[in-house]
């Protein structure tokens, strides 16, 4: 396994160009156009940012969201956005209409519904924690797959599916895994499991992102770094953003690819979003 820090573009051109201050952690945080949509712990409140200005243009309520709200996902065909309530029992998705008056929609899915992504086939993806499985729904809220994970493949935070059609998963626990998993829950191949001492162990990898050349980002929460992980090659990097005291418990992230833009939200005191310009993979 190739293991190095990745400085993300030449030059060193990365910057820190934002920070989104808060008081409770970042849970999730999405793009879509020119609004940036960050929910936090315990709120019911979606802040919508300006991705240009990153003045605060609007807040959505969303009655009934839950004390924990972990997974944001938007939808440009379908012109909406989605929240997961992360729920043992109870765990629901919320779908809010972005075009047009605000209506707010919502259905059950599997237990602990964590990170939330949108597929090709402009499906939402839903990764249930609790029971270990990958749910698929069309806008509407009709269940149109379930991948039930393989034994190894336990405590699924976040899924995104890959241009193979195979899907990429965190699995939130210690040590971490990121594993390629196919439409029968098989796994096709897996990071993390031997890491060299130059990068070691991940540790609860919450959010992921895939690049268009099907790159992916961890976010390593419990060792407060963001990862690179080639899927062609198996190379696993570590990612050189610039921070003065550190990224401190990376939880949710969205990239950008059209604008080079990396948003990182920390579970760690002092609760920021950090905006990273000129990142590109």
């Amino acid at each position: 396994m190739c293991v190095t820090v990745l400085t993300v573009v030449e030059s060193n051109a990365t910057t820190l160009t934002h920070v989104f201050h808060g008081r409770s952690t970042a849970n999730a945080v999405t793009s879509l156009g020119d609004d940036v949509f960050v929910i936090r712990y315990k709120s019911q409140h979606v802040r919508v940012y300006d991705a240009m200005t990153f003045t605060l243009r609007r807040e959505i309520k969303v009655a009934g969201l839950g004390s924990e709200a972990c997974g944001i996902a938007a939808c440009a065909r379908n012109k909406c956005l989605y929240l997961s309530s992360y729920d043992r029992d109870n765990s629901t998705v919320h779908r809010i209409t972005l075009s047009g008056k605000t209506v707010v929609n919502r259905w059950s899915v599997g237990s602990c519904a964590a990170g939330l992504s949108v597929n090709k086939a402009h499906h939402l993806v839903v990764a249930c924690k609790g029971a270990d499985k990958l749910q698929e729904y069309t806008t509407n809220g009709m269940c149109v797959r379930e991948i039930c994970l393989k034994a190894d493949v336990t405590s699924p935070w976040h899924a995104v599916q890959l241009s193979t059609g195979n899907y990429v998963v965190s699995q939130c626990k210690f040590p971490g895994v990121v594993s390629v998993v196919g439409v029968d829950g098989q796994v096709v191949h897996s990071f993390g499991l031997s890491q060299t001492s130059d990068v070691g162990e991940i540790v609860h990898p919450r959010s992921i992102a895939v690049t268009k050349n099907d790159n992916v980002l961890v976010a390593d929460e419990s060792n407060n770094r963001i990862l690179s992980i080639n899927t062609t090659t198996g190379c696993v990097q570590e990612l050189a953003l610039s921070v003065d005291d550190g990224i401190r418990g990376p939880y949710g992230m969205c990239l950008d690819e059209s604008r080079s833009r990396l948003y990182v939200g920390e579970c760690g005191n002092p609760y920021r979003v950090l905006v990273f310009d000129g990142v590109r993979l």
